[in-house]
């Protein structure tokens, strides 16, 4: 008499166990990459906001040229964040710490304002209230030093010198593509 066997069925899919097993494996990675991520963005937000201001440095001195007036690059800091615009007129003339455009007085006009929020992990530090372009030569009064600061230390400074030039460097060489201060 022969052994009676039930045919064997092939299986199909994945059982529970597999399953949660990949799921954990894939959490694990996960988490361990997070803070590299996350470091990733803060690096690229503080590189993209120094690109922007030494942008808008070399913006403040051809406008000064092109309308054939001073203008102005004034710098403010509150508990939101920081801003800066860029304006006619004096220092003391134009406002930026409300949400918003720039608040301007008197025969001040606002070119551009740009505000970097306290969200965006990104603070603007000066040692100088307002930098002031010179129409005729494109020179710059006073002097200043333009620091963006980021989170775990890193820092782009943004040095404009009577030119009116823009040097960037980082702190000891902690932010990729910037030569070391």
């Amino acid at each position: 008499m022969k052994n009676f066997r039930p045919p064997t069925r092939l299986q199909r899919g994945v059982t529970l166990v597999e399953a949660c097993t990949v799921v954990a494996i894939v959490s694990i990675l996960a988490a361990a990459a997070a803070p590299n991520l996350q470091g990733l963005i803060d690096s690229r937000r503080l590189d993209g906001a120094a690109t922007l201001l030494a942008t808008d440095i070399q913006f403040v001195r051809s406008e000064a040229v092109a309308r054939n007036l001073p203008v102005r690059l004034s710098f403010y800091a509150s508990a939101e964040g920081s801003c800066y615009v860029v304006h006619t007129g004096n220092a003391d003339q134009c406002d930026c710490t409300a949400p918003g455009p720039a608040a301007c007085t008197g025969d001040a006009r606002q070119i551009k304002t740009v505000a970097l929020s306290a969200a965006d992990r990104v603070a603007l530090q000066t040692n100088v209230d307002s930098v002031l372009f010179d129409p005729l030569h494109g020179t710059s009064t006073p002097t200043g030093t333009l620091r963006l600061v980021g989170p775990q230390g890193r820092a782009v400074h943004h040095v404009i010198n009577v030119m009116g030039r823009v040097r960037s460097c980082s702190p000891l060489g902690a932010m990729p593509g910037y030569r070391a201060c």
